[in-house]
């Protein structure tokens, strides 16, 4: 699992390149997270396809000289490594986050993806960051106006960059346990490998602020006006949502299912937002028979 690293003009990305098939699989992070994640899905497609994981922009062992305001730029930065790594045919994964990511990149290079993989991923209308009242509730419908704005969220995104500020992290292993690892638990060994990515992130106000924005529809979404691009993904989707997950909602993966001329969604049991925990043998299963 060594990262290897390549620079795209100002930045340099960190990224794993396991395998060595001609059919190749790249997988791509969400939020408080990196390339390292998907060790489970890594050890299962190792051998049947060339995996490349990357850590993105701000993330992981990646480079964050310049700070960003929409989802784009990540897959712009992305695109820019599959380049200068000749790979302009594969399939394409996305956790959370990284769901959106793909969506882009899907829409933006529509011969090249020859599939996509969905998990847990947000809407492409879109993650909403909404105001706080006194309690800390959201209100739901109440949307923060600018990116400084946002950064002072008393819930979701100040206790966040304070965590990371601070290397607190054994607050952000009761955050994971307590929104992510809902029904299993990694081994002490991989949780202490995993929490290490996560505490290397340097961008969460820029990712929390980019995903407000992120809107591939016709509409507005609270935001931002939606750019319509999701008619330009063309390829066959495959969306999975898990039954337990408490961050991402049904409602954020059918909208984006019901959006797409061909898409497939697959309900996990017994599995929170990391699926590659909780269900790896059988999230494996379904994505080889979907490419398959």
């Amino acid at each position: 699992m060594k990262k290897k690293f390549l620079d795209i003009g100002s930045e340099k990305l960190a990224y794993l390149d396991i395998g060595t098939s001609k059919e190749v699989m790249v997988l791509v992070h969400g939020n408080m997270s990196s390339g390292i994640h998907y060790k489970p899905l890594i050890e299962r497609f190792k051998d049947d396809y060339r995996i490349i994981a990357p850590d993105m922009r701000g993330f992981g062992d990646s480079s964050y000289n310049n700070r960003y305001n929409d989802l784009e730029e990540l897959a712009d930065d992305l695109l820019l490594l599959l380049d200068k790594l000749n790979i302009h045919e594969y399939h394409l994964a996305g956790w959370s986050t990284g769901g959106a990511v793909a969506l882009k990149i899907a829409a933006k290079r529509p011969k090249e993806v020859k599939n996509v993989i969905l998990i847990e991923s947000c809407s492409y209308k879109g993650y909403p960051v909404f105001k706080k009242d006194e309690n800390g509730q959201p209100i739901v419908g109440s949307y923060y106006a600018t990116k400084e704005e946002l950064a002072l969220d008393p819930v979701q995104v100040a206790p966040m960059e304070n965590i990371f500020n601070t290397g607190a992290s054994a607050y952000m292993t009761a955050v994971w346990d307590q929104l992510i690892y809902t029904v299993n638990k990694p081994t002490p060994e991989d949780a202490e490998l995993y929490m290490s990515e996560t505490m290397k992130e340097k961008c969460i106000v820029d990712v929390d602020w980019a995903l407000t924005r992120f809107n591939m529809s016709n509409d507005f979404n609270g935001v931002t006006k939606g750019d319509g691009s999701i008619k330009d993904v063309v390829c066959p989707v495959i969306s999975f949502w898990s039954e337990k997950d408490i961050v991402v909602l049904e409602y954020m993966v059918d909208e984006t299912v019901a959006a797409l001329n061909n898409c497939k969604k697959v309900k996990l049991p017994n599995s929170g937002h990391s699926p590659l925990l909780d269900q790896p043998d059988l999230l494996a299963k379904e994505i080889l028979e979907f490419i398959k």
